[in-house]
């Protein structure tokens, strides 16, 4: 199979603009986050270590989309001194697990208080949610249902996370995101554009467990 050149892509481009606009939303400052899309052509995913809102689609990865236990790399970005998203396992998780077309990795303050909120000492636990509008945003949900989302510790190394993300994948077959303590959150979805829906529900509905905890309001679900 000949290598893909470094001309531009439109899913390294669109890699390139989600990322941007995940820097405003500030889930990926100060080098954080990241996606990753799969096309025709492979899994496109952003480099490791960069400010994610300044890469451009010549850095962008392409992976082998067929060989998911380990990365395979199509194209490399045309900076020899950037390498794959740490991410890369975890994103894999969810095209193994959940035939995903986009992954995406927040480090949204929202998610970490969220979950801080429902894991005090950083442990396993749940984030629940219910009788949100936004709720209707995500896979199979309604605005009257009890939404949990599963929280994983934190690791030291990001990679250290992927059986972990996996296990509550299984556990949690009705939603498409972890959350990881401390950290922030990965969200997938069957295309980006259902990725970036559900993200953006989600932290819209982080935002609001934590602000209605602050302000002492009863919310269905949330700790006391």
């Amino acid at each position: 199979m000949q290598a893909p050149s470094h001309a531009p892509h439109s899913s390294a481009e669109l890699v390139c603009e989600l990322c941007r606009g995940f820097y405003d939303l500030g889930w990926a400052s100060g080098t954080g986050g990241g996606i990753s899309i799969r096309d025709e052509d492979g899994i496109w995913i952003a480099p490791s270590g960069v400010q994610k809102e300044r890469i451009a689609a010549r850095d962008v990865f392409l992976l082998d989309a067929a060989q998911l236990d380990e990365a395979r790399i199509l194209r490399r970005a045309a900076d020899p001194a950037l390498r794959i998203s740490e991410c890369t396992p975890l994103f894999f998780n969810a095209y193994r697990d959940r035939g995903a077309g986009a992954v995406l990795h927040s480090h949204s303050m929202w998610a970490v208080l969220a979950a801080r909120l429902f894991s005090p000492e950083g442990g396993a636990a749940r984030f629940v949610v219910q009788g949100l509008e936004m709720q209707k945003g995500l896979r199979g949900k309604g605005c009257f249902e009890r939404v949990e989302i599963p929280i994983i510790p934190n690791t030291a190394r990001e990679c250290e996370l992927t059986e972990s993300m996996a296990a509550a994948m299984a556990a949690h077959p009705d939603v498409d995101a972890v959350m990881v303590a401390g950290h922030g959150v990965y969200v997938w979805g069957e295309s980006w554009v259902q990725a970036k829906t559900q993200a953006e529900c989600l932290d819209y509905l982080f935002r609001a467990v934590v602000e209605a905890h602050r302000l002492g309001l009863p919310l269905e679900g949330s700790p006391a």
